[in-house]
């Protein structure tokens, strides 16, 4: 997929972050890691509402940083403010993917900011937290950054912020880098439309497996019905309807990879009534049948072990 200037970013919203793709749960840890290969279900233009640490040790491609387009290679490193939208999409991956692309840190900049007023030391890193809001890429970092990462990752609670805090000291002193983007205006949206959306994401996260009533969730937005097609249409550049299936087919795809559950349990776990319906919506977006696609992903990655997923039962 490559990035179209012309197409709004979307927003990634936590309910879209399955811990079986690697995502740390929410609220364990103000600094979460991840690692991802390639092909990667989240590699679009996007944004988030946290500051993203890129690393990327294999693979070379295009950078997409706001205005920005460029090429990454192997070794590259970049900061990448809130809400500005980005993708990196890698051009060279074998058949079979590519393992550990990438090694990413988000993390949020409020904590960090009203830190500042009970750690003074903490004031030198805010002038590169301002800047990365139209992106830093870094050069001639990568092994430094490769290496606490890794220190960060393994650990937890104020260990994990001490070693994130050093990393962060590592990035503000660094000499040799340049601002990517030249506008940080990421989706052209008021404040309180971003707000609602939330609003809508949270309640769909909750109840993404039941039967979705449209009045209900324009309650939750405050619109009336007409109103609210129009305006989710226009901000996730897709119909509700449509919207909705993609989450449950994302989630089904997830299940399908590490879990050995029948494919009709999965259908109506994810919220589908019927399974004809189920595997013709499946077929139209990832153009194979469920059961093919987890032979895919097992051939291409092993993901599907009964050991590492509390999913994989004995049906």
């Amino acid at each position: 997929m490559r990035h179209n200037a012309a197409r709004k970013p979307e927003l990634e919203h936590e309910l879209m972050r399955d811990p079986r793709l690697g995502f740390e749960p929410a609220g364990g840890s103000s600094v979460r890691c991840l690692q991802h290969g390639v092909p990667w279900p989240f590699d679009c233009w996007h944004y988030h509402d946290e500051y993203e640490l890129q690393c990327i040790n294999r693979s070379s491609g295009d950078a997409f940083v706001g205005d920005h387009i460029g090429r990454f290679e192997p070794g590259y490193v970049a900061l990448v403010g809130a809400r500005l939208p980005h993708t990196w999409i890698s051009h060279d991956v074998p058949p079979e993917g590519i393992a550990e692309r990438s090694m990413v840190i988000h993390f949020r900049d409020e904590p960090l900011r009203k830190g500042t007023d009970l750690f003074p030391e903490l004031k030198t890193v805010l002038p590169m937290l301002d800047r990365a809001k139209l992106g830093i890429e870094f050069f001639g970092i990568h092994s430094l950054v490769r290496e606490r990462f890794l220190r960060v990752q393994a650990q937890e609670g104020m260990a994990r912020l001490a070693e994130f805090i050093g990393l962060l000291h590592e990035l503000a002193r660094w000499p040799d880098w340049r601002q990517i983007s030249s506008t940080a205006d990421p989706a052209g949206e008021d404040p309180s439309a971003n707000t609602r959306m939330r609003r809508v994401l949270d309640y769909l996260d909750r109840h993404l497996t039941e039967e979705l009533s449209l009045p209900a969730v324009c309650a939750v937005a405050n619109m009336a019905e007409s109103s609210f097609s129009r305006w989710f249409h226009r901000h996730m550049g897709a119909t509700f309807t449509d919207f909705v299936t993609r989450l449950r087919v994302a989630k089904a795809c997830e299940m399908l990879q590490v879990s050995d559950r029948l494919v009709s349990d999965i259908c109506y776990e994810v919220g589908f009534a019927n399974l004809a319906n189920f595997n013709r919506r499946f077929l139209q977006l990832k153009g194979m049948t469920p059961s093919a696609y987890r032979q895919q992903a097992q051939d291409r990655f092993g993901l599907r072990t009964a050991q590492n997923t509390p999913l994989a039962t004995a049906d």
